[in-house]
């Protein structure tokens, strides 16, 4: 029987659908446009969604995929296309977003010729992927895109670049369906040593003082019923890590707030106090740990992870508990006793307290001046149940809104941690709202972040997105202004911004808009956001000269925070 040869380009198409891929977010440009061609036969099974930007796409996939569990999917072209994706990639891997980024490329006649949109984008992008390979035969495409998508969720998850030359696209090959689920040398979950799970149970057991640490290794193992159970059977207080917020239900009485930089006094000023430290799908980055050198010195350490490279990277441990943190947190659950440190969680109260009357209801609660950034935070939480998404972009909008959105619900955090990537968070909420199409998505995101990627917008009104658009408006580069404050002697060197009326901007695009001054308009407002069908921008003019505090400086010890800058 005569083989059915099909172009590589439709090859791509029949391996996403047998990835069970429904979306992808993308923008066609000359060296892609076979796969285009291709994908016009394919709408009523790949929803693709034409972005504005380049850099949107992939950040539109890292927010589908941070929401749904799914591997999100780019599709650009060569050149300045494929280039416009890195800050998206870079973004993915520091986070461990699954995400597959497909480009075009110059076909492979021409590969070294300085070809009009040619670049080197496997050679770009190694550094910043988990895998990065270049299709140059159509007969590869099939292989390429299952081992992609095997790389790009299994073990600690990333992101993955596909360069497919056009010739690839065009000619010729058979289509042999791929189902890849090994990759030589590739060992995405360690094994676990039971030895190491006896000797974390021990030190649990034996522990008088101990303190857990969230992190985001929870929500991508599916670990966060047997997380509630493990800090349940151990009476263990707990911080959560930014990207980890969601992974423990806000009001759980052993949940003692955000870790780090603007994290809790009570999380942060017991890390020196504990006898024992417990991270669990965490990295200790230096917004998490402050001074390393002094960073809980007096406690026995004991890491969950599935990334062999990230124990003793930067503090050094005494057990390392390797695997999948949802098998491994159930192993060593088992071999707890039913412990009780009443006397150590009631410890926890006074700088609870302290924080409750110095910061957080002067934050939520104020009584005069203008609107903060905090209280915008909470109504919205609490307006939505505190079942929303929270998507952030980067700035005092992210820090205040991840010190008072609250969570009922897994996988609500959407945000950029370890890149800090301006721009992340109007086309991450984009993606959020196809990855779970049946939640409210509600953006933060200041004046300086929405103009860096306001151009999707435009997808917004093309796709109608529901995404619920807070935009704490302040007139500065907020988070650096407090720098400047802080540091700088309040050398308030170019961060004032001079706006645009967003209220025209909304309306040119067909996006509801209201603008809010006033204090006591901010609830109605609100109400008025979250009752509109589609998307929804509700400006907040926010003290221009706000802060974010607590605050550990750079280079302090972690329970070394300031309460005021004024």
């Amino acid at each position: 029987m005569a083989k059915d040869m099909i172009t590589g380009a439709e090859i791509l198409m029949r391996a996403l659908v047998d990835e069970k891929v429904t979306t992808l977010f993308g923008y066609p440009g000359g060296a892609i446009m076979p796969v285009y061609d291709a994908l016009y036969d394919y709408r009523d099974r790949l929803n693709h969604i034409l972005v504005r930007h380049e850099q949107g796409a992939a950040h539109a996939a890292e927010g589908y995929a941070r929401v749904s569990g799914k591997v999100g999917v780019c599709l650009v072209t060569s050149g300045p296309g494929a280039t416009n994706t890195i800050t998206g990639i870079a973004d993915a891997m520091m986070d461990s977003t699954p995400i597959v980024v497909i480009t075009g490329q110059v076909g492979a006649s021409m590969l070294g010729t300085d070809a009009f949109q040619e670049c080197d984008v496997v050679g770009i992008t190694q550094p910043i992927s988990k895998w990065s390979y270049q299709i140059r035969e159509a007969k590869d495409v099939a292989w390429a895109v299952s081992r992609a998508f095997y790389i790009a969720r299994s073990g600690r998850p990333g992101p993955v670049v596909l360069d497919f030359a056009k010739n690839a696209q065009t000619d010729l090959a058979e289509y042999v369906p791929q189902h890849i689920d090994f990759v030589r040398s590739y060992i995405p979950v360690p094994a676990t040593d039971p030895e190491s799970v006896r000797e974390a149970a021990a030190l649990i057991n034996s522990a008088q003082r101990p303190l857990v640490l969230v992190g985001q290794g929870v929500e991508l193992s599916g670990a966060q019923e047997i997380l509630k159970t493990f800090l349940e059977k151990a009476d263990a207080p707990a911080g959560c890590t930014l990207l980890g917020l969601s992974a423990l239900p806000s009001d759980h009485p052993l949940n003692m707030g955000m870790l780090g930089m603007h994290g809790s006094l009570a999380s942060n000023y017991m890390t020196q106090e504990c006898d024992l430290l417990i991270a669990i799908g965490m990295r200790f980055d230096d917004r998490i740990t402050g001074k390393l050198s002094t960073y809980a010195r007096q406690a026995k350490k004991i890491h969950f992870d599935i990334d062999p490279a990230e124990i003793n990277k930067n503090v050094k441990v005494d057990v390392a508990v390797l695997g999948d943190c949802k098998e491994t947190l159930t192993a060593v659950t088992a071999l707890l006793h039913q412990c009780s440190h009443s006397a150590w969680r009631q410890s926890f109260q006074p700088f609870q307290e302290k924080e409750n009357r110095l910061i957080i209801e002067p934050e939520i609660h104020p009584t005069e001046g203008p609107i903060k950034m905090g209280e915008v935070a909470r109504r919205v939480a609490e307006k939505t149940d505190c079942k929303a998404i929270m998507t952030t972009d980067v700035g005092q909008n992210q820090m205040l809104a991840a010190r008072y959105f609250k969570f009922t619900q897994k996988r609500s955090v959407v945000t950029s941690g370890g890149m800090g990537t301006m721009g992340y968070g109007l086309p991450a909420a984009i993606g959020a709202t196809f990855g779970a199409p049946e939640r409210t998505v509600c953006l933060f995101i200041g004046d300086g972040g929405f103009q860096m990627t306001i151009e999707e917008l435009g997808t917004i009104m093309e796709q109608q997105s529901p995404v619920k658009i807070i935009l704490l408006n302040n007139n500065y580069l907020g988070n650096v202004r407090q720098w400047q404050e802080l540091f700088f002697r309040r050398r308030y060197s170019f961060t004032p911004m001079k706006n645009p009326d967003y209220e025209k901007i909304a309306e040119a695009y067909g996006i509801p808009c209201r603008t809010i001054t006033a204090r006591e308009d901010l609830d109605q407002g609100i109400d008025e956001m979250l009752s509109t069908p589609g998307p929804y921008l509700l400006q907040v003019a926010v003290v221009e000269e706000g802060e974010v505090l607590p605050m550990c400086c750079p280079g302090n010890d972690v329970d070394n925070m300031l309460l005021r800058i004024k």
